[in-house]
């Protein structure tokens, strides 16, 4: 039975206008050695389970929605795009809201729309593994879930690269993360290390915690990021709110082949865990 639960308790309860989920049923800290694994193993494991994960990803339509807002002010952005297949198989976004910006303390950057795309929603294959410095910092209870937590920090900066800097929880039984918290990198200050700009000019990223749910019985995707940080710009503090929902999963094509390394994916099988597709609907 626990691994029909939902990891996250109150997401059948979550609009944009609820504070973010909170870290009901999260567990201390463990900070000893897993038994029987070494720390090593798990990040090979997860790793090879999170490539999969990628490609199978690949191959579903979702919806992604995003509200960024600064109290202070009232100023708020918004915009609802369909992540969908042409008629040649490509993949395509169709904005289907998009309200004028009311946003005047900050603005909406490049760099922001990549985060939101790749990011945030943050995947760490095989092939990622060599760009960051991974430690182990313990075991901990999420929920119903018994997790592994790794500390993750980028090696190094490569110009026009975005990164993620923070903390993942992967799960012991699926190998794969089903949460993440931290921030994007770089960030761009009129001061201080990393590349510097005019001030007026700076480009800051609030800390966020991304959540996924397990929705088509193997894979854990994401289904909810929030964010409530205070900006430091050189001209004075902004606090910022980011909410993004991502729904209805759902696998493109019946004669679709998933392929990793030489062979085929198993297809995605019971509705795993909540409403239509695995995910749970918001009241």
């Amino acid at each position: 039975m626990r691994r029909l639960k939902v990891l996250l308790p109150a997401l059948a309860l979550l609009t944009f206008g609820l504070p973010a989920v909170g870290q009901k049923g999260e567990g201390a800290l463990d900070p000893s050695q897993p038994q029987g694994i070494t720390p090593q193993e798990i990040i090979q494991k997860f790793a090879a389970r999170e490539t999969q994960f990628k490609v199978a990803r690949d191959s579903y339509t979702y919806r992604q929605s995003i509200r960024i807002e600064t109290p202070d002010d009232g100023g708020r952005f918004e915009q609802t795009w369909d992540v969908l297949f042409d008629d040649n198989g490509r993949r395509v976004e169709n904005v289907v809201f998009a309200p004028q910006s009311s946003l005047q303390l900050v603005s909406m950057s490049r760099e922001d729309f990549e985060d939101i795309r790749n990011v945030l929603p943050f995947v760490l294959t095989s092939a990622e593994i060599p760009l960051y410095d991974i430690s182990y910092a313990g075991r901990q209870q999420e929920d119903e879930l018994t997790t592994y937590v790794f500390d993750v920090r980028p090696r190094q900066i490569l110009q026009g690269k975005r990164y993620f800097d923070g903390r993942i929880w992967v799960d012991d039984h699926d190998f794969q993360i089903v949460k993440t918290k931290g921030r994007t990198v770089p960030e761009f200050r009129a001061s201080g290390p990393g590349k510097r700009v005019k001030a007026g000019q700076e480009n800051l990223f609030p800390a966020f915690t991304t959540w996924r749910e397990q929705v088509d019985g193997q894979y854990w995707f994401p289904t909810y990021t929030r964010a409530d940080d205070t900006l430091h710009f050189s001209t004075g503090d902004v606090r910022i709110r980011e909410t993004i929902k991502y729904t209805n999963y759902k696998r493109f094509g019946s004669k679709v082949r998933i392929t990793y390394e030489g062979q085929e994916l198993p297809p995605a099988q019971s509705q795993g865990r909540g409403g239509q597709n695995g995910q749970q609907q918001p009241k």
